[in-house]
């Protein structure tokens, strides 16, 4: 028994170095991709270390979901391969240890991994995800860092372009400042010799003491009189001159309470009843559309007010074929009642489709809600399954290091990542149910898993083409012998 301890010690420190080393590999190669999709959102804000502190907890907490699978794959790859190509595996095996108890201690522990990671995607990632796109949009709405660049147009101030030549003892020379604040046709064009920048003490405003230097106004915005001798322009000169432009440099943190009904800020608890509440909206709305169409517009049957019904019409009981009654008419009533039919068809279009609008905001929310609340499952089934793939793939292939094992890590998590992904745009545009779109990805690789555990128990080689070509062979006479005796 002893003996068996050791080895589960041995196996679960091999695993978990490797899984601690992938893992932060992930996290940073994911956080990097994601920086690249956010750095216009970060560059020339001026930005504090704090701010941007928690820009990176966040979006790391963000992005676990999709860096622990992924790690879980490698990490299995790694440590079977390495046993496998230092013929550790093969010692164990041939002391009568089979792969499954050889497992035992990782399947006990990636178990735990896939209950935590349930609980962390219900209740951490929520608030994490809040607050990071709260975040954003924040940084989206804070105002670039002053920095007027020497021999360049700066254009971040809204509305205006500022050119400097020089500066020299915190003095601008000679500026030229375009100011289309009044749009393009009213410009002002200001130029000075020198000029000076400095905000105001609350920090939302900008001044600037311009010195020795003339403005230039278009002037047709204003009623002007058509004669040769009208100035479409006004020339000013000055000495000084100051200009107090909006442009607040403080960082102001949108309230949180924006995101609050998103479908990313609930655990599984609130995204049910959400769901129940929109749903029965939603079916409330729907039947009274339903009942409203037939009562009132199916076959004919408008309700016009003020429209009195002949009691002739009301007392006959007869059935009218219309086919008949259409053949009875003659040709400018024919033409009439088809003209009618089709108004009465566009208006029933239309009245079809602003129904099917007034239905879409409700049926959307809660099919995102239904999409995430799929989601808290599938992460913990995706890191089960990734191990029984990589595990036993890595017993039989036999090689460690982070040269196949990370090839086929990639192969495998790029199929898992398309698959899961058409699964999921599948759900949102309603082709698919929720339930079949974000399980898509677990039910194809599920099988495979399955398939390369049971080749890997049985000691069978995975890519050997005369075993499948026998196989096929087998199952081929087995058809032509049931085709036969029928």
């Amino acid at each position: 028994m002893f003996h068996f301890k050791k080895i589960d010690s041995y196996i679960f420190k091999r695993f978990f170095t490797l899984f601690l080393m992938t893992f932060l590999i992930c996290i940073f190669i994911l956080l990097m991709q994601f920086l690249w999709k956010h750095v216009a959102e970060l560059v020339g804000k001026g930005i504090g270390w704090s701010v941007l502190g928690e820009f990176f907890v966040y979006a790391i907490l963000s992005l676990v979901p999709m860096a622990l699978p992924l790690a879980i794959l490698l990490a299995s790859l790694m440590t079977f391969g390495n046993l496998g190509e230092n013929f550790e595996l093969t010692a164990m095996k041939a002391a009568g240890v089979s792969l499954f108890r050889i497992m035992r201690p990782l399947i006990i522990f990636i178990s735990l991994v896939c209950v935590g990671a349930f609980y962390f995607s219900n209740y951490v990632l929520p608030i994490s995800q809040t607050k990071l796109w709260t975040l954003i949009f924040s940084l989206r709405q804070k105002s670039p860092e002053f920095d007027i660049p020497v021999g360049e147009f700066y254009s971040g101030i809204e509305g205006y372009n500022i050119y400097v030549r020089g500066k020299s003892n915190h003095l601008l020379k000679d500026m030229m400042i375009y100011d289309f604040s009044g749009g393009f046709e009213n410009a002002t064009v200001i130029v000075s010799d020198s000029g000076r920048v400095q905000f105001t003490e609350d920090n939302k405003y900008l001044l600037l003491s311009l010195y020795d230097g003339e403005s230039f106004e278009n002037l047709k915005k204003q009623r002007i009189s058509s004669s040769a001798n009208s100035i479409p322009y006004s020339r000013q000169t000055f000495r000084t001159k100051e200009i107090l432009l909006d442009f607040n440099t403080d960082f102001n943190r949108f309230d949180e309470s924006m995101l609050q009904d998103q479908h990313v800020s609930k655990n599984f608890k609130q995204l049910t009843h959400s769901i129940d509440s929109v749903s029965k909206i939603a079916n409330s709305t729907s039947s009274s559309q339903a009942k409203d169409i037939v009562s009132q517009h199916f076959l004919g049957r408008e309700i016009l007010r003020g429209t009195v019904i002949n009691d002739s019409l009301k007392k006959d009981k007869k059935l009218y074929n219309p086919d008949s009654l259409f053949l009875s008419l003659n040709q400018q009533s024919m033409v009439r009642a088809t003209n009618t039919a089709v108004e009465r068809a566009k208006t029933m279009k239309d009245l079809i489709d602003y129904n099917k609008m007034m239905l879409n905001a409700p049926v959307s929310y809660v099919l995102r809600h239904e999409i995430e609340r799929h989601r808290k499952f599938t992460l913990s089934f995706a890191c089960l399954i990734f191990f029984f793939i990589g595990a036993p793939l890595g017993a039989i292939i036999r090689k460690g290091g982070l040269g196949t094992p990370v090839v086929i890590s990639v192969i495998m998590f790029i199929i898992y990542y398309i698959i899961d992904n058409t699964g999921y745009k599948m759900a949102r545009e309603s082709i698919w149910p929720s339930y079949q779109g974000m399980w898509l990805s677990s039910a194809l690789l599920l099988p495979i898993g399955i398939f390369i555990t049971y080749k890997a128990v049985v000691d069978a080689t995975l890519l050997n083409p005369e075993q499948y070509i026998k196989t096929w062979n087998l199952i081929r006479l087995k058809i032509n012998s049931i085709l036969n005796k029928q």
